[in-house]
């Protein structure tokens, strides 16, 4: 994004926010915070990128992509990388797919309902102004009926339905489920986006995850960072924080970071940490802050994100067009599982490259086997799920003994299915499998997948069995909050950026109630 007239701030001025991270978390309160008179400073560890230098190439979006090392195991280890974790001005909503459901409200209070899991000290009424606030800002599209929720209202009109999506909603009608134009944070027409540019309308060219030139798939540098700078934020790109400095009170006042091989002190009123859940935590464990309950790190989750594929007679392209432009929230809370919680379905699509490694690491193909099945790409389609993940005390981030160049420990992330993931699992893969069979389907595979990076330092009502309150503020640092999706309790059904984002303007309307 252009920063050429940004606002530039002396790092022994004292300025009211520094924030850690430009993704979902950071950038809505970024600009809430500008707009009401606040000196912001951002500091973002990856650059800054021209959205024009974005290609319909998979092997030139590496850059994107947060790639430094990090340790993955236990039972079910988690990919990184390109799957989940982004860099640059803007965070990982550079590289995500804008898939953008909002959450269950029966997800928020799960322990209450099931007994299973942990509720969240906030309900589905205090979001929902926050979610309505980022769909009309961002410009979500859907539809104007919306088969779950009758109240709710889209901005904008649905993308058009790519072949998967066409394949899956005969599937559904045969098979009695219900299924509708999936919500996508994507532009489907001219958008004026406030504080910034016209946004063009999506051109259905299918690469949302590898960067979008033309600014329909919202990503934080088309949306809010503008509107942050047009309102005196200051963006420093390329700058890593690793450490902070405390007075006698504990509260941090300046953060330090590393800028073109030098470290700085920006001194600041109060820190905003919004790395996502793997740095934030990495960041708290690494500086020892706000671990009193000795809850950071812990309750890491990702998604249950299992897909199935098939070929069709029909050519489908599957790279062409909004990849998930279809969903049914119908198992949200399938009848009769013997499981807790529930699963999203929606329709996929993908390009060559991702498609390949998908093949050659879920059916173990190689070589001539691998070619031949790839020469049948413009005839597969694929439909996939995001499943409630329960927190569990085990799976946790914690710090390798080998360090990265700054000296803090690599993170190392454990984390498994337990016996409530494996049974949602087992169902939604015999109701994809038998979607597909609908449909006429042939070759069906399996692809095993986990998504998203999900808790480590979760909110609650308590400082002793969580690190924020139920906006954000750490229970033990005054001047200190977070806002990313490491402080989710729980995983949700719903793709996590939506929320993330809602959760962000709360926290900032927060702040500036002086509450």
């Amino acid at each position: 994004m252009n920063l050429d007239s940004m606002r530039r701030y002396s790092t022994d001025e004292i300025v009211d926010a520094v924030v850690i991270g430009t993704g979902a978390g950071g950038a809505p309160l970024m600009a809430r915070l500008a707009a009401a008179g606040s000196r912001v400073v951002a500091l973002e560890a990856g650059p800054n990128f021209d959205p024009q230098a974005f290609a319909f190439d998979e092997t030139l979006a590496d850059e994107i992509y947060w790639t430094d090392e990090r340790l993955s195991g236990g039972s079910t280890p988690e990919a990184f990388g390109g799957n989940n974790s982004g860099t640059g001005v803007g965070g990982s909503t550079l590289h995500w797919g804008a898939f953008c459901p909002r959450a269950d409200q029966r997800d928020l209070m799960i322990r209450t309902e099931t007994g299973e899991g942990t509720d969240w000290p906030v309900n589905y009424d205090e979001l929902l102004p926050f979610y309505e606030r980022v769909e009309a800002f961002i410009g979500v599209s859907g539809p104007q009926s919306y088969l779950w929720d009758a109240s709710r209202r889209y901005p904008l009109a649905p993308v058009p339905r790519n072949a998967s999506a066409q394949i899956m909603a005969e599937a559904c009608a045969g098979m009695g489920i219900r299924a509708t134009d999936a919500p996508a944070a994507v532009v489907s027409r001219d958008f004026p986006q406030a504080g910034g540019a016209v946004r063009s309308a999506c051109i259905n060219c299918g690469y949302c995850h590898q960067g979008c030139r033309n600014g329909a798939k919202t990503s934080m540098d088309v949306t809010y960072l503008p509107l942050a700078v047009a309102h005196g934020a200051e963006i420093r790109p390329e700058a890593r924080a690793h450490g902070f400095e405390r007075d006698r009170e504990g509260r941090i006042t300046a953060v330090i970071y590393r800028q073109g091989g030098v470290d700085h002190k920006q001194r600041c009123a109060q820190v905003f940490l919004c790395a996502g859940s793997v740095e934030t935590a990495r960041l708290l464990l690494h500086t020892g802050l706000a671990n009193g309950s000795g809850q950071v790190g812990r309750n890491y989750m990702g998604h249950v994100a299992t897909q199935v594929w098939g070929t069709f007679d029909a050519e489908t392209r599957p790279n062409k067009g909004y990849p998930s432009s279809l969903i049914t929230e119908d198992m949200i809370r399938p009848k009769g599982a013997d499981f807790a919680g529930g699963y999203l379905v929606q329709s996929l699509g993908v390009a060559p490259l991702t498609f390949a490694n998908s093949v050659a690491r879920g059916r173990k193909l190689w070589g001539k086997a691998l070619g031949d099945y790839l020469a049948n790409y413009n005839h597969v389609a694929g439909i996939g799920i995001n499943g409630e993940t329960l927190p569990c005390d085990a799976n946790r981030l914690t710090l390798s003994d080998e360090a990265d160049a700054l000296g803090m420990g690599k993170a190392a992330i454990d984390f498994g299915y337990g016996p409530n993931e494996t049974r949602l699992n087992a169902h939604a893969t015999k109701l994809m499998v038998d979607l597909w069979t609908q449909a006429g389907a042939r070759d069906i595979w399996v692809l095993d997948r986990v998504a998203h990076t999900i808790g480590t330092c979760r909110m609650g009502h308590d400082g002793d069995h969580a690190v924020v309150d139920a906006f954000g503020k750490s229970f033990e640092v005054p001047n200190l909050w977070v806002c990313d999706g490491s402080t989710f309790p729980s995983s949700l059904a719903a793709n996590p950026a939506l929320t993330i984002m809602a959760l962000s303007l709360r926290s900032a309307e927060k702040v500036l109630s002086g509450a």
